[in-house]
């Protein structure tokens, strides 16, 4: 397993956003009369798009109501809310060096493209990746279709791509395509449901990634 593209998730693997999208979902609620969920039901739904999540958090409500919630999580996350959003430790660090090394760097996330340029506006990162996927393009986790859609653009076999994530949802794409997987354990799911998917390691920062990928260079 010589991997040539590395496929990042965003919230919860680069950025740590679980604070922001939880306040925003919360807000939406809110705005609609809804009881809101508490931050533990929230924080489970980080990694699906939005329609995704919202079927999970309104299981029994409407299509309309729902697509109403995603109107008013949309503006508080895109415009109001404030929360601050930052990369994790040894993130740009880390994504330097793996340019350096000459690994191609993407992201598949179940944010929108506006959600996830907004990101890469504010962390500077733009020009970083080869290609990005979001969850209004396309299918969203943990369905194959954003590896699989990646992995064609850039030239990339399923044997010479790594999914890095934290989420089941995020690993369970990557078993789905075919696709060899990193979990970090620092972000929304534990460590047992993201073992129970079988990555190649269970990791605790974005600096133990890059010594994981330089450990397999080594050998």
């Amino acid at each position: 397993m010589n991997f040539e593209l590395i496929v990042f998730d965003w919230d919860g693997t680069l950025m740590d956003s679980e604070a922001r999208i939880v306040t925003c979902i919360q807000a939406a609620f809110r705005d609609l009369g809804l009881p809101e969920p508490v931050p533990e039901v929230a924080r489970d739904v980080i990694g699906l798009g939005l329609d995704e999540a919202m079927e999970r958090l309104l299981p029994t409500g409407e299509e309309e109501l729902r697509a109403k919630v995603v109107v008013q999580y949309r503006r508080h996350f895109l415009g109001g809310d404030q929360s601050p959003s930052e990369l994790f430790p040894g993130a740009r660090e880390t994504l330097d060096w793996m340019t350096e090394q000459g690994y191609r760097l993407a992201v598949a996330t179940g944010k929108s493209r506006a959600g996830l340029n907004k990101a890469l506006d504010e962390t500077g990162l733009h020009g970083v990746f080869h290609a990005t996927r979001t969850a209004d393009e396309t299918f969203s986790k943990p369905h194959p279709q954003m590896l699989l859609e990646l992995m064609d653009e850039l030239g990339a076999r399923a044997g010479e791509t790594l999914m890095i994530g934290d989420t089941e949802y995020d690993l369970q794409m990557a078993n789905n395509a075919g696709v060899r997987s990193l979990a970090v354990c620092y972000g929304v799911h534990e460590p047992g449901r993201l073992l129970a998917c079988e990555p190649l390691a269970c990791l605790d920062s974005l600096w133990a990634i890059r010594d994981w990928l330089s450990a397999r260079q080594a050998n």
